[in-house]
């Protein structure tokens, strides 16, 4: 390359960054997938604006080569990154939905496809073999992007409802079976006299099982032993990578099989953080650099300004044979397994996603001369708008009364059943948390049949993600830390003999969702901090008990005192330090003394709850109505109606007997 060329080369590439990056931010800002933006920032720079003036200004034919070179590298790079996100875990429980969906969802558009196909073919012209090229067209309408349908469910919050666990085990299948349909192909339009190599691509899938992914391991175990992705690690996986690309292009199989097997055999169950942090390092030069490269390589080979009527007639029947053989064969399935109409209809808008994942396919068509540039064209266009109106249709289908539904459903199953009393502890940061869990499991092992939630909102932003995957790997990863945490604070409920139920998600608006999360678990009472946090919107109209913890708790309180007043509140004061006492085997003191707290201390301890009334002594765990004002209290206590903390018969009687001691 002359010196000239290099500097248009470095020209073209800072332009490629710069537009991709714009119209991808475009594209995200009205709800759109960025790949979008980029795809659309392909096609611009082709020859279908300006009769072809800018393509033939800024990419002459001696650019093409490096550029196609840089391309086929984001190509290997992003099928990689494809076959790393597919985890058959997701299938766990779902199969047969799953295999229904995912099955129909690739038949019904497979038939209808090779159909069109045949039809395309006498449309097109020049069509040497009319079988494999048909195929292609059918396989071409089967595929369902992953990435794309992941990252809507994960910006949605949707990966963890019903809904969204079933999209996500049909697309994984789906993913597998629409690779594996255009692999054979693939050989079957490029054998071209390499029948003999072909007939190792299936002895080298089970050699990738069998001998690779072991190895693979041993080497996510030196991972571990690093704590952190090392030079040599990395190196190693790209090597892996590339000398598997380079495998099954010699066997005939094109280099995107090899990259995606490669993914599809490095190892997961885990092995969370090491997907993640590769993911990271790939997504600094692969989303950056090479895809928008590969948008523009094949943007290059769109040019829709010579669309006549003609072509306009194809485009709608090819756009109509994939959203209804795609869509159709989806929902098809799902109602066939027993799914309700209305998430059938979510299920099939999600799986007519083709995204860039139908790009790749295209690209593959294109480079083995099955399509002609002028259909080429055309199919871009339907995986641009299939991409594009899967999101407002799920919307259409799927409005956000549903989500919002799902979603609490989603959080009550993380629970189960709701037991005789649930006493709820809400963490705002695991690392300071362990008063409240004491506080919590006090109050739990005061009663008998009482069940410990520990509940946490873990603030995430949608933009924090990797663009490179689909958002699933970063959120488990942080999400099994978090659970890590929470299990922790666990173990400090089961000192005192009680089983604590850990429950968390990731929120964009932990403000927001709080009060719809916490209603979702049902609890009787909640521990919480003042801060942060809306009492009355927590205390669902009055209906829950609020345990405020104000102050730190004394290391070793001698006693609990309650600064006990007239009124809703100071009845439910005077029951939570009653049930402090019985768990912690401690003497009850009502403050200040005389008058009707004396008569109170009596009953209690008539009833087996030695109290007593007089000021507070030293060290005691102090407990107080909500807004008394000048108390200093440790404790705040708001009342809840779950609770019938006005009702001192009733109390007293559901605590645990054999913590007090029974006056006759």
């Amino acid at each position: 390359m002359t010196d000239q060329q290099v500097q248009l080369l470095l020209f073209d590439l800072a332009l490629i960054i710069v537009l991709a990056r714009l119209l991808g931010l475009a594209a995200k800002r009205i709800g759109q997938p960025p790949v979008l933006g980029e795809i659309i920032a392909g096609i611009l720079l082709g020859p279908t604006l300006f009769n072809g003036k800018i393509t033939s200004a800024l990419f002459p034919m001696p650019l093409l080569p490096p550029l196609t070179a840089l391309a086929d590298l984001g190509l290997v790079l992003f099928m990689f990154v494809v076959g790393y996100e597919v985890d058959l875990r997701l299938v766990h429980g779902r199969e047969r939905i799953a295999a229904s969906v995912s099955v129909s969802s690739i038949v019904l558009p497979l038939v209808l496809g090779t159909g069109l196909g045949v039809w395309l073919a006498h449309w097109q012209g020049h069509v040497r073999h009319l079988l494999p090229f048909a195929l292609f067209v059918g396989t071409a309408m089967s595929v369902t992007a992953f990435p794309v349908l992941a990252r809507i469910l994960t910006d949605r919050g949707l990966h963890r409802t019903r809904i969204g666990g079933l999209a996500l085990a049909s697309a994984a299948i789906d993913d597998v079976l629409a690779w594996s349909l255009l692999a054979v192909v693939v050989a079957i339009a490029g054998s071209g006299g390499n029948e003999l190599r072909l007939l190792l691509a299936p002895v080298y899938a089970a050699a990738m099982f069998l001998l690779v992914r072991p190895l693979l391991r041993r080497l996510g175990t030196v991972y571990q032993r690093q704590g952190r992705l090392t030079p040599g690690v990395l190196a190693a996986v790209l090597a892996g990578l590339l000398l598997s690309s380079y495998a099954t292009d010699w066997m005939g199989v094109k280099f995107i099989f090899g990259a995606f097997l490669f993914g599809l055999v490095m190892p997961r169950e885990g092995f969370e953080a090491l997907r993640e942090d590769i993911l990271e390092r790939l997504e600094q030069v692969s989303v950056l650099v090479l895809l928008p490269v590969f948008f523009v390589v094949s943007g290059l080979k769109v040019n829709l300004s010579k669309v006549g009527l003609s072509g306009l007639g194809v485009l709608c029947a090819i756009l109509a044979v994939a959203v209804v053989g795609k869509f159709g064969g989806a929902y098809a399935g799902a109602r066939f397994a027993g799914v309700r109409g209305r998430q059938a209809g979510a299920l099939a808008a999600l799986m007519n996603t083709r995204g860039l994942t139908g790009i790749v396919i295209l690209a593959v068509g294109l480079q083995l001369n099955i399509l002609r540039p002028s259909l080429y064209s055309l199919m871009i266009v339907m995986a641009i708008v299939t991409t594009a109106m899967a999101g407002p249709l799920l919307k259409r289908i799927y409005p956000d009364r549903f989500m919002r539904r799902d979603l609490a459903e989603a959080d009550r199953a993380m629970l189960g059943t709701a037991p005789a009393h649930r006493i709820l502890v809400l963490i705002d940061q695991p690392a300071t948390a362990t008063p409240l869990v004491e506080i919590g499991a006090a109050l739990a092992a005061s009663r008998q049949q009482s069940e410990l939630v520990l509940s946490h909102l873990v603030a995430h932003r949608a933009d924090t993600r990797l663009e490179v995957g689909t958002g699933l790997g970063g959120e488990l990863l942080q999400l099994t830390r978090t659970m890590g945490e929470l299990h922790a604070l666990a173990e400090l409920a089961s000192a005192r003999g009680v089983k604590a139920v850990v429950q968390s998600r990731f929120s964009e608006d932990v403000a927001g969702e709080l009060p719809g999360y916490v209603a979702a678990a049902e609890p009787d009472t909640i521990v919480l901090r003042p801060d942060g946090a809306s009492l009355p919107a927590l205390g669902a109209d009055g209906a829950t008990q609020l345990v405020v913890v104000m102050h730190p708790l004394p290391e070793e309180p001698g006693a609990v005192a309650v600064e006990w007043s007239r009124g809703a509140d100071g009845a439910a004061a005077l029951q939570v330090a009653a049930q402090l006492t019985v768990a912690n085997r401690l003497e009850l003191v009502l403050s200040p003394g005389g008058g009707r707290r004396a008569s109170v201390a009596a009953e209690l301890t008539r009833r087996g709850i030695p109290a007593s009334d007089g000021p507070p002594p030293a060290g005691a765990i102090l407990v107080a109505a909500a807004g008394d004002d000048g108390t200093g209290a440790h404790l705040a206590v708001v009342a809840g109606t779950r609770e019938g903390s006005d009702d001192l018969d009733q109390w007293v009687q559901a605590l645990d007997g054999s913590r007090r001691v029974e006056q006759h």
